[in-house]
């Protein structure tokens, strides 16, 4: 132990924000328990480290008796016996010349009774704790940043689409999906993900898993662009959201006079040009919050106008009727338009336009246009 000890635990302190007193702590502890290990398991000694010079001394109380009795089986009889727990008058006189049998005193255990495995095992003990340490830091650094936006580099894209993303003291890899059509990335760029956690593995450290395909990956990139969302003066209400095509999004104002839709569109549309281009030009449709079931269902159809809307706030269902000229922009392409409208409120929809004859079934109008919230869960990365 020396200067060169202190140095490096200065710079874990510096760079991996290990505290450097339980490294001291862990240093101080598997000396004693080589000492231990050493000494038959003796529990009468301790440990003294220098925080400013990195010396070390270990001491320990032993009773002075008149011979120290060997042990028959000891394994090393070649070298000179030290026990851990008694000395003899002798050698006790050297330390403390008016010292009597039976008292008790204080001896410094020299360096050379440690055994070279002792201390072999000590130096491990000590390297495996500040490994540890390291993986401690790391993890609590990005566990710190699960459920937030984290912005990384990308190394290398494999032939496969996955992308190996420098986070900055950590990698990760974000996996290709082939039905998620993502903004293309090459070597170089900058790219924002969502931490969906930190695992804390005991062998290889800590793994972040990130995601571009969540819906709240939408929801953060807003709250970084939007002022009035990060001060609390608007507020995301609900997000639906198929990745890489379309999401919709509704917000409400939390102070009188305040658009909520245009504070997040921006002037020009420029904030919600923005997200858009980070998405790589997914859709994006910005609703107005009501607390009224039905009103809030218009508004989610956005852009199709509807002409009259009932909703069953026990059954948690509609039922829509838009013009026939409206009738495919609010389903939309597919169905996506009602299946986010479906989504974002959680009632299930029954649209159908006005020129349909009032003969239709519930039924034959359910099977075509019918659309239960639960059926869209969407598997995220």
């Amino acid at each position: 132990m020396n200067k060169e000890l202190i140095m490096a635990l200065d710079a874990l302190e510096k760079e991996n924000g290990i505290d450097k007193e339980i490294m001291f702590a862990a240093i101080e502890k598997s000396l004693m328990d080589e000492y231990k290990a050493e000494f038959d398991k003796a529990d009468n000694g301790r440990v003294e480290l220098d925080r400013r010079t990195g010396d070390f001394h270990i001491y320990s109380d032993r009773t002075v008796v008149e011979e120290v009795i060997v042990p028959e089986n000891r394994e090393n009889k070649k070298e000179k016996y030290v026990s851990g727990t008694d000395i003899a008058l002798e050698d006790a006189r050297k330390i403390k010349p008016d010292c009597q049998l039976g008292d008790v005193i204080t001896v410094e255990v020299k360096s050379e009774e440690f055994s070279r495995k002792a201390a072999k095992n000590a130096k491990n003990t000590i390297v495996q704790t500040i490994r540890e340490q390291e993986k401690n830091a790391l993890y609590n650094e990005y566990h710190s940043k699960e459920k937030e936006l984290i912005t990384g580099i990308v190394q290398r894209v494999a032939d496969n689409g996955d992308l190996t993303i420098d986070l900055g003291r950590l990698q990760t890899v974000l996996k290709a999906d082939d039905k998620f059509k993502d903004k293309k990335f090459v070597p170089g760029d900058r790219i924002k993900l969502y931490v969906v956690d930190v695992i804390n593995r005991e062998k290889g450290g800590p793994v972040v898993r990130v995601s571009r395909k969540s819906q709240e990956l939408v929801k953060k990139l807003f709250e970084e662009e939007v002022t009035e969302i990060k001060d609390g003066v608007v507020e995301i209400m609900g997000i639906a959201r198929e990745a890489g095509s379309r999401t919709k999004m509704a917000v409400r104002a939390n102070v009188a006079n305040v658009d909520p839709v245009g504070a997040c569109v921006g002037i020009n549309g420029a904030r919600v040009k923005a997200i858009v281009n980070e998405l790589g030009n997914e859709q994006i449709d910005i609703i107005e919050w009501d607390s009224n079931s039905a009103q809030l269902i218009v508004n989610a159809l956005s852009p199709a106008k509807v002409v009259s809307a009932v909703a069953d706030d026990e059954e948690k269902k509609a039922k829509i009727v838009v013009s026939e000229q409206q009738l495919s922009l609010a389903i939309g392409k597919q169905g996506q338009n009602v299946r986010l409208a479906a989504k974002l409120t959680g009632y299930g929809i029954d649209i159908k336009s006005e020129a349909e004859p009032e003969e239709h079934t519930e039924e034959e109008n359910l099977e075509e246009e019918y659309v239960e919230p639960s059926e869209l869960s969407l598997d995220e990365e």
